[in-house]
């Protein structure tokens, strides 16, 4: 792919324009759906099979606006496991809940999430909370505490609410453009420490998740600023959920320093929310971009279920071209 312009550095890009031409040219048409980040597709089956121009526009897309929608869509496992393999490889995940489909093993159902409190002694309710109990604390990249993220992430809607329960993503190209030239200067030479479970506040006495979390933890320090493998953008590589410090700073000063960047990566004018509908779809850049799960429908007792298949990613790296560096867990490519 050829690099792609940020959005949001001046006017209608160039790049944006050239992602409309080739999806044109596919027979597709494709509307924005917010300044910078988002844009609905439409006229494509995506249970028919795509050819090379629909995939390669789609793929277009996806790098310049982050994110991609399509509605009305028929996918079954198998149809959205296939339309995931044209862009990549799918993970396969060692662990998964019951709600997951045991025949489809790259498929994992949102609805297993429902389970995880009651695996260590809690209401589901309590274990989210204790997870996201800050305003930026949800905002997260898929597995981002890993040495090698997914690539990108598609989820499909099954059953929605009918109200509430929307998506809502956030560009951190963009994110990175609208910082001022001396933050850039300063951020682009940093590393920090992403591991799993960062922020979770214990129970009192004996917590079970706990214990879980040092078994199985994970850990990688990241740059602070990654280069994107495909486009070249700088994209400003922090999120609620995983970040823990700032390398070479002070807990205090790293404390400040990320919930400012924090704040600029979801600020409102970088995000596009999403209201779900059945058969809707979602593919978006999981190293450009995180994302908030919606926490406005927990109490209205509708169902929610969603269905996610991720691509192998890469190890990130840094302008000064250092890779990411793997502390605990897993190696790069092994899930």
């Amino acid at each position: 792919m050829t690099t792609t312009p940020t959005p949001g550095t001046g006017g209608r890009t160039s790049g944006a324009e050239a992602v409309e031409r080739a999806v044109r040219a596919a027979g597709l048409e494709i509307r924005p759906a917010a300044g910078h980040i988002g844009a609905e597709i439409s006229g494509v089956d995506l249970a028919d099979g795509l050819d090379t121009a629909a995939a390669a526009a789609i793929r277009a897309a996806v790098l310049h606006w982050k994110v991609v929608f399509f509605r009305g869509q028929r996918l079954d496992h198998a149809a959205h496991v296939a339309f995931a393999r044209r862009f990549g490889e799918p993970v396969v995940l060692p662990r998964r809940g019951g709600a997951s489909p045991a025949a489809v093993p790259e498929i994992e159902t949102t609805a297993d999430r429902l389970e995880l409190g009651g695996r260590f002694g809690m209401e589901h309710d309590e274990w989210l909370a204790r997870r996201r109990h800050t305003l930026l604390r949800g905002w997260h990249c898929d597995h981002g505490a890993r040495v090698d993220p997914p690539a990108a992430t598609i989820l499909r809607a099954e059953t929605v609410p009918p109200y509430g329960g929307d998506t809502t993503w956030s560009n951190l190209a963009a994110a990175y453009a609208g910082l001022s030239a001396p933050v850039r200067q300063f951020v682009d030479g940093l590393r920090a420490e992403h591991r799993l479970g960062v922020g979770y506040q214990p129970r009192p006495g004996d917590d079970a998740y706990v214990r879980h979390l040092l078994d199985h933890q994970v850990a990688t320090v990241h740059p602070l600023v990654r280069v994107h493998p495909e486009t070249g953008e700088r994209i400003l590589h922090v999120n609620g959920y995983y970040v823990e410090q700032i390398r070479g700073l002070s807990r205090a000063e790293s404390a400040a320093i990320l919930e400012m960047l924090l704040a600029e990566a979801t600020r409102p004018e970088y995000t596009v929310r999403f209201r779900w509908e059945p058969g809707s779809v979602a593919f978006w850049d999981n190293r450009a971009t995180i994302h908030l799960a919606p926490s406005d429908n927990a109490h209205l007792g509708f169902p929610r279920t969603m269905h996610r298949v991720m691509l192998a990613g890469d190890v990130p790296v840094g302008v000064d071209g250092r890779a990411s560096e793997p502390l605990v867990g897993t190696a790069p490519g092994r899930w």
